[in-house]
């Protein structure tokens, strides 16, 4: 289910930043983003750039990007964030979030016609700079059927009256993925 975005004043601010945050997207070097590690999900072609991960600030992305880290900095109950790539024919299958506690958003930076996603029974495309949120417990697939990589910002935020104490624990190979970043 995709909700409102309306209904998060963060939103508008973050927005009026997307290409800020996109150029230093663009000004990463090729080989710091590295595949998700939930290949059985989508094989090959989505790769991921760490810069929050489950409340904790990873330094070397906070020091690359430190404008996208600023802009991150004025969302509330912040959990987890970075840059997702999905490269030409990528498709990620149906799956399912294990985070409970948390709704996801997608900050469109490069937004190739023939991307999109569905969650639930509702498809959308990105827009470059339009926020997406989502409740990512709901089933939801994305594909990049295009001939150009798709980016975004993804970030995980507390739901209104979640606490950080209540965050979910990952799945082992998240978890062991993530702490190798730090």
């Amino acid at each position: 289910m995709f909700l409102d975005v309306s209904q998060f004043s963060f939103v508008k601010d973050l927005e009026a930043r997307w290409w800020e945050i996109r150029d230093e997207y663009l000004a990463l070097p090729e080989d710091s983003f590295e595949p998700w590690v939930q290949r059985e999900m989508y094989g090959e072609g989505w790769s991921v750039y760490g810069i929050y991960a489950f409340g904790r600030r990873i330094d070397a992305a906070i020091h690359a990007c430190p404008r996208t880290a600023a802009a991150l900095d004025a969302i509330p109950g912040l959990t987890t964030a970075g840059f997702s790539r999905l490269a030409p024919g990528t498709h990620i299958r149906p799956h399912v979030g294990w985070v409970r506690t948390v709704y996801r958003s997608h900050l469109g930076l490069v937004a190739p016609e023939g991307c999109g996603m569905r969650v639930g029974a509702e498809a959308r495309s990105w827009r470059v700079g339009e926020c997406m949120i989502f409740d990512d417990t709901v089933e939801h697939e994305a594909w990049n059927r295009s001939d150009h990589t798709r980016v975004v910002l993804l970030f995980d935020f507390l739901r209104p009256g979640a606490s950080e104490m209540a965050i979910d624990e990952p799945p082992a190979k998240v978890r062991d993925f993530v702490n190798k970043r730090r």
